[in-house]
């Protein structure tokens, strides 16, 4: 085994990789609410969570978009539509597909692949502890390509 892939084995597991504690939001949310935390943070995706924080659903900043075609800039401004109404429960993905802290990095990337999707909450005892994204996978290749 050459010094590359013993280091890469080393820090293989989600748990090495992904954002621990991510930002979560409740299903009941208002869409407009979702679009402006994530526009804050500069986030692509949010966990979405029952009140005893279970995951349900993830809702991404394209799912918004699709629904809503504008939003105000100035989140102080109420906009007279039925569309800004809108929950986070109405238009998320349920059910998302997760993964386990201890799953490997290539199982990660191998499910995301073949879910079509960029990021993966990642989920112990029915919780979210995590999210692991394709920019994570991302920089564990640049990583180790400069070893």
């Amino acid at each position: 085994m050459t010094l590359v892939e013993k280091k890469f084995n080393q820090k293989s597991a989600v748990s090495d990789w992904m954002t621990p504690n991510p930002t979560t939001i409740l299903g009941d949310t208002r869409l407009i609410e979702a679009y402006n935390l994530m526009k804050e943070n500069e986030f692509r995706r949010l966990p979405v969570v029952k009140r005893n924080g279970e995951l349900i659903g993830i809702i991404t900043l394209s799912d918004i978009v699709q629904h809503i075609p504008f939003f105000p800039d100035d989140p102080e401004v109420e906009v007279d539509l039925p569309v800004m109404t809108l929950t986070v429960q109405e238009i998320m993905t349920w059910g998302p597909e997760t993964i386990s802290p201890g799953e490997t990095i290539q199982e990660a990337a191998e499910l995301m692949l073949e879910a079509g999707v960029s990021g993966l909450p990642v989920v112990e005892h029915d919780r979210v502890v995590g999210i692991i994204t394709e920019s994570d996978i991302f920089r564990l290749v640049i990583e180790s390509w400069s070893m």
